[in-house]
């Protein structure tokens, strides 16, 4: 566990603070789609992602999904710290994006590192600023941003975070992610393939040029 931890957060921490999160994290290997934290749970620790992607979601009063961001190696979930640290339910979804190692880290160590370690602070803080910054992009997205404009940010983003150009969604787990219906992202599936720039498969979805 030390030599990943290193090796995805030896230049954020230093090796003492290393050291006490590989003996007291937890070390989870789990596959895609595999859902982390649910919505109302109490949330006991928090994840630092090792390999792989997660993706968080929130739920409307009709129980439609919206993506709100992802995280990536390196990463953690500052909504996550924030229930942790308040002890409180959670408000979001986690769900595996991809294959993923992370290591989970009881609630007890996060207040006890802040005090002692400045790289666990400024960590925390940092993974509240990035985590913002991405909020306020999807506001904007939803505000600002046409349906179809969206879909081809969701589109490039999804082929970044999987590393390839298939995209394995149905149409209707498209629509939740982007809270809108199956029908106008059909269509607008259907438009972006008459351009020649996605081609659509029974089960996946190819990039071609986006």
């Amino acid at each position: 566990m030390i030599q990943e931890l290193t090796e995805s957060y030896g230049t954020i921490f230093e090796k003492d603070l290393i050291n006490e999160i590989a003996q007291v994290g937890t070390f989870k290997e789990v596959p895609e789609g595999y859902k982390l934290i649910e919505i109302g749970d109490y949330i006991k620790g928090m994840p630092l992602l090792i390999s792989g992607a997660i993706k968080i979601l929130r739920e409307d009063n009709d129980g439609d999904e919206l993506l709100l961001y992802y995280l990536e190696k390196g990463d953690t979930c500052s909504m996550t710290m924030a229930c942790c640290m308040g002890d409180s339910k959670s408000e979001i979804r986690a769900i595996t994006e991809t294959d993923s190692k992370l290591i989970m880290v009881p609630m007890q160590k996060m207040e006890e590192w802040t005090v002692k370690y400045k790289t666990w602070r400024n960590f925390v803080f940092n993974s509240y600023h990035e985590r913002l910054k991405e909020l306020l992009s999807t506001l904007d997205s939803i505000a600002f941003d046409k349906m179809d404009a969206r879909l081809i940010s969701y589109l490039k983003e999804k082929a970044r975070i999987n590393k390839g150009d298939i995209i394995h969604n149905t149409h209707q787990e498209i629509a939740y992610e982007l809270h809108s219906s199956r029908v106008v992202i059909s269509r607008l599936l259907k438009k972006l393939e008459q351009m020649g720039s996605i081609e659509l498969h029974r089960n996946y979805i190819k990039i071609l040029d986006l």
